[in-house]
């Protein structure tokens, strides 16, 4: 009995050196200029979203920058959105990072065109997510998380993918407060 007690305090002591030496990453693509409803910006609505996850899960928080900005006019944007996803085109980023040291990745992006935008595609396929646990989160006015689900689990061969939390662009740019209890309710039932 007393093996079985020392055995199991040695268990519980090493899961919980595990879990404190767990890193984690916000990986982010925001675009502020103008935007869908809200006009225009100066942080974008996702990147609110990816800065209270990073704070409030303690995690470093990295942004993809496309190597050529997205025009900050809202139609233009859309129109280059919708020519990039048509010709499935992986647009340069200006850096990359290494997630290798990572067990956890929030992953947060606008849908657009029912879809990750394509430079999130150049990150991504750029990567190993094989036993990453990955968390997505989106912005969107109206779509939800679109078909980002599919494309996630298709680019992320190998990961332990969580749905993705969906909220509108407007409510993150205009109602913080609100945006916030939302992501605490949230982490909460993902065990933040």
């Amino acid at each position: 009995m007393r093996n079985l007690v020392l055995s199991l305090m040695v268990l519980l002591f090493s899961c919980s050196a595990c879990a404190a030496n767990a890193k984690s990453l916000v990986i982010i693509f925001s675009r502020a200029d103008e935007n869908y409803t809200v006009g225009y910006i100066e942080k974008g609505n996702t990147m609110i979203l990816a800065e209270m996850i990073a704070e409030k899960t303690n995690s470093e928080l990295f942004e993809v920058k496309p190597a050529k900005k997205y025009p900050a006019d809202y139609d233009t944007c859309i129109d280059v959105a919708k020519r990039e996803q048509n010709q499935n085109a992986r647009p340069a980023i200006l850096e990359d990072k290494d997630i290798s040291e990572y067990d956890t990745i929030f992953f947060g992006y606008p849908v657009w065109w029912g879809d990750i935008p394509m430079c999130m595609y150049t990150f991504v396929e750029g990567h190993d997510w094989n036993g990453k646990k990955v968390i997505p989160f989106c912005t969107h006015e109206g779509s939800g998380s679109g078909r980002t689900d599919g494309t996630l689990k298709k680019l992320m061969a190998g990961a332990n993918i969580e749905r993705t939390f969906a909220m509108a662009g407007h409510t993150a740019q205009n109602n913080r407060t609100s945006a916030e209890k939302e992501i605490d309710t949230w982490l909460k039932k993902l065990g933040y």
